[in-house]
């Protein structure tokens, strides 16, 4: 029978909490809701880790001085300002607070609920309310689910870049997941939106050593290589077992497979053959100088991603598969990703499942999911340069984007001194690019002095024709971007 508790925080206030008889069980700690269900209690299974006074000590730390979701004049972790913690609540279920009675526990927001499978997510698959794990969307269960659930190419690209960035400032924070895997990154590919839980096993580095050496699919090869040797000599979760987790959570995002799990055998033993395969003897399904563990049917690959994400996944589950220092860091996967998504293209297709592909090569404007080539006569690209610092009328190019029928322009696409990151305040869509009777115009929303291809204003709601080898600073600011426009024959 369920009972209304009080908990005694840290901080002295008090929090109900509804006790059931059988609480959900994770690993290490088991939950009840406040009745209000906005906020979980969790306390732990074994009593000796709730006494433990080096847990006690991380969780205190992680919720204190390492916290990216609370700025630093709070207590939050170092460089963070209300906005950066604004944005980043929203990416983890970050613990917000301690319970020191009935027993010692930790108080965290509850997921939020486009997380959770709704009444029409599957009409096979009875999993109303259950929390939305990667793993449903990217292994053999995806093809029960209800197509609204599903997402598209540009969604799951979206989701990719939202979980580098978290990782990112986690790691700039000081701190390592040591877990990162389907089961602790929960996603909705509708929104394109991803939430890490799970924070109070984090890893701080020289600090607190890991608790658990992760998740079958997602551990880096030499944390699963070096089990049962001695402690001087086994490899722990860490900031680069972390990339290597991420790696594989991005690549299942795009390609709905595993990157390590293939068709080779490693041993006639399956115990034996899943160690190998995923540890000492683990190779790259789409490794360009061994194949002997690919599929027969990759429909496509990583050349399909654009040259970006195609260096990236080869440093990463190439040459550092077995050598950690080689992996790719987070922060080099967001801006790999992020010009990736600067390329993409909707396919012309309406019955294509993807919707979107990555127009890398204006040769071939063709989707590599369905086959079908795009029918605009022409292609737009625009390059966005910036001038160097000391070095008047001297640019380089510093992002580039494939422009179609509704492009959106942000404060980023105008200014050198803005990123799309969690720092930028202003994400209003500025400008726009119109495709219309074969002609390419920059329509102005909401910018103050865009300037057009002569020099003059446009007026908030005005436009003007863009045409190739369009070459004009896109703002009356010293930190205008300069905007190279380029047209390509759809042959």
């Amino acid at each position: 029978m369920a009972r209304i508790r009080r908990a005694l925080l840290m901080n002295g206030n008090e929090i109900e909490y509804v006790e059931t008889e059988n609480p959900p069980r994770g690993g290490m700690k088991y939950t009840y809701f406040t009745p209000d269900k906005s906020y979980v209690i969790q306390f732990f299974n074994d009593p000796a880790n709730a006494n433990d006074p080096k847990i006690q000590d991380r969780i205190k730390a992680i919720i204190g001085r390492y916290n990216p979701t609370v700025s630093e004049e709070n207590g939050g972790a170092k460089g963070n300002d209300s906005i950066t913690a604004e944005y980043f609540s929203k990416r983890f279920c970050w613990p917000v607070d301690i319970v020191v009675k009935p027993q010692f526990g930790i108080v965290c927001p509850s997921y939020p609920k486009n997380f959770f499978f709704g009444d029409n997510a599957s009409q096979i698959l009875n999993i109303k309310g259950k929390d939305k794990k990667s793993n449903w969307f990217t292994g053999k269960s995806r093809k029960y689910l209800n197509s609204s659930e599903t997402g598209d190419f540009r969604s799951m690209l979206q989701m990719s870049i939202l979980l580098a960035r978290s990782l990112r400032r986690m790691h700039q924070a000081g701190l390592a997941h040591s877990d990162l895997s389907c089961n602790n990154v929960l996603v909705d590919p509708r929104s394109g939106t991803c939430v890490i839980i799970d924070i109070d096993s984090l890893v701080v580095p020289g600090l607190y050593p890991p608790e658990v050496i992760g998740t079958r699919g997602y551990v880096a090869p030499e944390v699963l290589q070096t089990l049962g040797m001695s402690r001087e000599d086994r490899k722990f979760p860490s900031v680069q077992t972390d990339l290597h987790s991420m790696a594989v959570l991005i690549y299942e995002y795009i390609f709905l497979r595993h990157p390590i799990i293939g068709p080779k055998i490693y041993s006639q033993d399956p115990e034996e053959d899943d160690h190998l395969c995923l540890g000492k003897c683990a190779t790259f399904i789409e490794d360009p100088d061994d194949t002997s563990n690919r599929p027969d049917n990759l429909s496509y690959t990583i050349k399909d991603l654009g040259p970006y994400l195609e260096e990236l996944f080869i440093r990463a589950f190439c040459q550092g598969l077995h050598s950690p220092k080689e992996r790719p860091t987070a922060m080099e996967w967001e801006r790999g990703l992020v010009k990736t998504w600067n390329l993409l293209h909707r396919c012309t297709n309406p019955n294509c499942e993807k919707k979107y592909f990555i127009l890398y090569d204006t040769s071939k404007p063709v989707c590599p999911f369905c086959g079908m080539k795009i029918k605009n006569k022409t292609i737009m690209k625009l390059d966005f340069m910036t001038q160097r610092k000391g070095y008047t009328g001297r640019w380089f190019k510093s992002s580039e984007l494939i422009a179609e029928d509704n492009t959106p322009i942000c404060s980023w696409n105008l200014y050198s001194n803005v990123y799309p990151d969690e720092k930028a305040s202003d994400r209003e869509v500025k400008a726009y690019i119109k495709y219309e009777d074969e002609k390419y115009y920059l329509v102005n929303l909401a910018a103050d002095n865009l300037l057009s291809p002569d020099g003059s204003i446009i007026p908030r709601g005005h436009a003007t024709e863009i045409t190739d080898r369009s070459t004009f600073r896109l703002v009356r600011d010293k930190n205008s971007l300069l905007l190279h426009a380029e047209l390509f024959e759809n042959i």
